[in-house]
Order: structure tokens, then C-alpha cells, then sequence
């Protein structure tokens, strides 16, 4: 019955913080949120069928060729 009755003042205490000072109280319960979706979401994602995408490539590919030098365009 003591939880009960805690559980009873903990609800009218967070129902009259978000009367009160809504921007404290849904800043708190959106920081709340962040944690849980990092634990719940990926799993939910590779339910659904979602495939992570190749990388995206860093550098330019060298070709595999010896540099040829540049003529013209007044480079001598």
C-alpha cells in the first residue's frame, strides 16, 4: 500500500511540474527518451528489413598507372 501511495505523490508531483514549468519538465522527459532509443531502436530498424549503407568513400581512386606528364598549356 506505501507504494501505492508513493507512486500516487510522484505522479501529481511530475503532473504539476509539467503545469508549472513545462520547458523543465519535457527538456527532462526528451533527455529521458535518447537513452531508451539508442537500446530499442536498431533492433526495430533490422526487424523492419533496414540494411546499413556502404561507407562513403574518403579519397579519390588512384588508377593503377604510371602519371603521364603534362604537355601543353605553357606548363615547360
Amino acid at each position: 500500500m506505501a507504494s501505492l501511495f508513493s507512486f500516487r505523490q510522484t505522479y501529481r508531483y511530475l503532473q504539476r511540474q509539467a503545469h508549472e514549468q513545462p520547458v523543465i519538465f519535457y527538456s527532462v522527459v526528451i533527455g529521458l527518451i535518447g537513452p531508451v532509443m539508442l537500446v530499442t531502436v536498431p533492433p526495430i530498424r533490422k526487424s523492419l528489413g533496414y540494411k546499413t549503407p556502404e561507407p562513403i568513400p574518403t579519397s579519390y581512386p588512384v588508377p593503377n598507372r604510371p602519371r603521364r606528364p603534362v604537355q601543353g598549356y605553357e606548363d615547360e
